[in-house]
Parts: C-alpha cells; structure tokens; sequence
C-alpha cells in the first residue's frame, strides 16, 4: 500500500520523457542523430520526407556524397542508377541510426510502389540485402510500408520470409485488423494526421482521449489486446504532448525531436492510459475481413482514404525531390 501511495510522488521527479519511458518504448521519429543520442530511444523511424530533411543539413550531406561516390561506377544508368545510390543513402542512414539506438530502426520502401506487390517485394529484398552487407542482421530493421491492401500483402510474404515490417500511413480499424491476421511486426497509426482531418472538417479543436487520433490508437490497441494479436502498435505523428500522454501505455509511440524536448522539460506526472488488461474486459466485436470487404470498408472511411493517398503523394514527392538532388550531383 505505501509503495502503491509514494510512487505519484516519485514519478514527479522524474521528466515526462523518463516517466514515459517507464510504460511505453520511445521511438525516435527522426533522421537526425544528434536527436538521437540527446535523448536515448530504443528505435528510430525514418520516412523519405525527414531523410530528405537531413541531407539538406551540412551535417549529413557527407552521407549522400558518399552514397553516390560508391556506386557512381555501378554500370547503372539513369532511373536504374538513382534508384540504386538512393537504396544506399537509406540504408546508410539507417547503419548510422543503430550504431546509437539499441534497437531498430524503420526504413521505407519506395512509396510509388504502394500499389505494386511485386515491386514492393524486391525493393525490401534490396534494402534488407545491403544492411546484411553491411554486417546488420534483419531483426534490427523494420521495412516500412503503406498500408494499402497490395503493402499488406506484400509484408504478409516478407513476415513469412523473417523479414519483419512497419507498416505505415495507416487510418482506420480495417487497416489495423489486416495487419494483424496478417501477422506484421508493427503498425504506425497516425495521431496527428487524423486530428488534422478532423479539425478541418469540423472546425473545432480537439484535447485529451476524445482526440479522433487518440481515440483510433486505443481503439487499435484494444481490439489487438483484446483478441491476443501480437502485432506491435506505435502511436506516430504527433502535433503535441498532450496526445502522446493520452497513450501512455501503448508498446511504442514515435516522437519527433521538438516533442522529445518538451518531454524532457517537463516534470508534470504522466499516468498509464492503456492496458492489456483491462482491454481484453472489453466487449468489441471482431472484424471479418476479406478483400471485397477490407476494400469497402476503407473506401468508407474518407478521413482513412484521404489521408493515406494524401500521406502516398507527399512521400512520394519527397522520394522524386531526393532523386533530383542526387542527379544533380552525378
């Protein structure tokens, strides 16, 4: 009982980000390594978007230099070439990654291959390949891949094969349960992502557990404990401390260095939201999927449909806006 009474009081003297630590994996969302070793998670992810963020960095231009250095004698040419030295500039970044963090790191397929089963297939094959090269073995790197029907299927195969994933720009329940009989590693709800649409659209803020992108992240977590599925799920894309405290529980949650930082700043007391326990005593439904269902139940949702073609195109650019700063420099 008096352990029970002090422990509030001891957690205050703790940061946010330490208390945090104690009840859920911190992730660091980030391609920066100096963010990294500043605040110690056990995993990074990285996406297109914030590696192309990076190089843009004195810092880390060194890394695409070299990329490009190394397999400018390749026998490629042209679209072949690119897409090679860019399969090396990710794979770099994610060697730099996990010589800090103790875990893994998430690094993305191409996100033009969000509809290409096949395509989708060999790129992982690729990327996995060069880390074995390089002397890391496959169960320190998640393949982060969108959460289309044609990206599940092609990371149920991958799982199968020992090569485990993340999948990624995912909205919506039926996406999640997929994942899940699917038996993929982990899966990136998107908090932040979701808050926006819903913000947009109704015009009005959201706070705490009625956050729409809180709310699908503990919806998530609950059906999967719930049904003892052991996919992994790690809350992303936040816009403020609140919504990552409103998930305090969750397995892992990816956090962005600003978010880092407030965390870190921050003494108030941060308590556990979700629980295995308490969400296997709930009374959900199970969702039977085939794809005839999956694919109208998402067309459905159209915050889910918006978002994940929206997040597709963003990615996407960001891939084509890498390539041309790679060309440029051949």
């Amino acid at each position: 009982m008096s352990t029970a009474t002090a422990e509030p009081i001891a957690a205050t003297q703790l940061s946010q980000l330490d208390q945090l630590k104690k009840l859920t994996v911190v992730v660091a969302d980030t391609g920066d390594f100096e963010s990294i070793r500043e605040f110690k998670p056990r995993d990074a992810t990285t996406n297109p978007s914030l590696i192309f963020a990076a190089v843009g960095k004195p810092q880390y231009m060194p890394i695409l230099e070299k990329a490009i250095v190394d397999r400018k004698n390749s026998g490629l040419t042209g679209a072949k070439q690119l897409d090679d030295i860019m399969d090396y500039v990710l794979v770099a970044f994610g060697k730099e990654i996990l010589d800090i963090v103790p875990g893994r790191v998430s690094t993305e397929t191409d996100a033009r291959l969000s509809f290409d089963v096949q395509g989708t297939l060999d790129k992982a094959h690729q990327l996995i390949g060069l880390y074995e090269k390089m002397g890391i073995s496959r169960d320190r790197v998640l393949i982060k891949i969108a959460s289309t029907w044609e990206g599940i299927k092609a990371a149920a195969q991958l799982e199968k094969e020992g090569i485990h994933c993340n999948l990624t720009l995912l909205f919506s329940l039926p996406q999640a349960v997929l994942c899940a009989e699917s038996n993929i590693q982990l899966v990136s709800p998107f908090v932040g992502r979701i808050y926006d649409w819903f913000k947009a659209a109704n015009k009005r803020e959201y706070t705490g557990a009625e956050d729409p992108g809180v709310s699908s992240v503990t919806t998530i977590y609950n059906y999967y404990k719930k049904f003892g599925h052991k996919t992994e799920v790690m809350g992303a894309s936040f816009r403020n401390v609140g919504q990552i405290t409103e998930l305090a529980g969750c397995d892992l949650l990816t956090i962005s260095p600003d978010l880092l930082a407030k965390l870190a700043a921050s003494n108030e007391p941060v308590e556990k939201k979700l629980d295995p326990e308490a969400a296997k005593a709930m009374p959900i439904d199970r969702l039977a999927l085939d794809e005839k269902t999956f694919r109208f139940l998402f067309n459905d949702d159209q915050m889910a449909t918006e978002k994940t073609a929206e997040g597709i195109r963003k990615f996407s650019a960001d891939i084509v806006k890498l390539e041309k700063l790679i060309a440029g420099k051949l």
